[in-house]
């Protein structure tokens, strides 16, 4: 019983005193780029209200580095051997925000295969969003339209990137997202859903009688949607525009009024 006693004293002294190896901070920065973050499938979450989101979802995590000012009340949230306290200047080092919010942790990627058969109702399709402040606020308008599913073009912004991650504020955690080739997909699927496609000179979205089963084509937020899918979009909508002295509105509020006027 002696030598336990100590064992946990010495256990919980050096968890107290634990601190970052130069190492350990190069491989947690390297995850910031996305061929490092594809390479060992891990990614970054940042702040306490996203820590929370994750602790609430299927996302695996793999470590939690946690300030003073929030470290106990993670303690019992958290297995012990995956969490780490550390000082404010070394959540600085390692954090890719101006103000860190005292917890940083690193969580293994979801790999999930799209499977044609489950994806009913409003689906959204993304081609080529390359913004990631957009993609995360489209994130986050799905999860509030509970939509389910989001495709991706290959080339849409990778939605484990850090500003994906802030801007969808935890939404990440329950829309399940996939990228494929756009074109393959709609190959393969386009005959059982009605396809809708956001233009500037289309029908009146006020006005359009949503199907049951039907997918959205958001475009790229300088080029809208490319050739190559127009050839599947059944109708094309916009949003009326009321004043001639804007051309465009950005994806991501384009996205939420869309979302809105579906789920009317």
């Amino acid at each position: 019983m002696k030598h336990l006693f100590v064992y946990i004293f010495s256990y919980n002294w050096l968890k107290i005193f634990f601190m970052l190896k130069s190492n350990e901070i190069k491989f947690i920065k390297s995850l910031y780029l996305k061929k490092n973050r594809d390479e060992k499938s891990l990614f970054i979450v940042e702040g306490e209200k996203i820590l929370s989101e994750l602790i609430n979802s299927d996302f695996v995590i793999d470590k939690v580095y946690a300030t003073e000012a929030c470290y106990d009340l993670y303690s019992s949230k958290i297995k012990e051997e995956i969490l780490f306290k550390i000082t404010q200047k070394e959540l600085s080092r390692i954090s890719n925000l101006k103000s860190p919010n005292n917890v940083l942790a690193i969580v293994k990627k979801k790999n999930i295969a799209l499977d044609y058969d489950k994806i009913q109702g409003l689906t959204l399709v993304l081609d080529n969003i390359n913004d990631p402040g957009n993609f995360g606020t489209i994130i986050r308008s799905c999860n509030w339209f509970n939509i389910k599913s989001i495709i991706c073009s290959d080339n849409t912004v990778d939605l484990y990137n850090s500003k994906v991650i802030q801007s969808s504020m935890g939404s990440l955690f329950r829309v399940d997202i996939f990228y494929t080739n756009l074109v393959d997909f709609f190959e393969k699927c386009s005959d059982n859903f009605h396809v809708y496609g956001a233009v500037l000179e289309g029908q009146d979205s006020k006005t359009v009688n949503v199907k049951p089963n039907s997918l959205l084509i958001i475009g790229n937020e300088s080029h809208g949607i490319s050739d190559a899918l127009k050839q599947f979009i059944d109708t094309k909508i916009t949003i009326k525009k009321f004043s001639d002295q804007i051309d465009s509105l950005n994806a991501a509020t384009a996205t939420s009024i869309l979302l809105y006027e579906f789920s009317k």
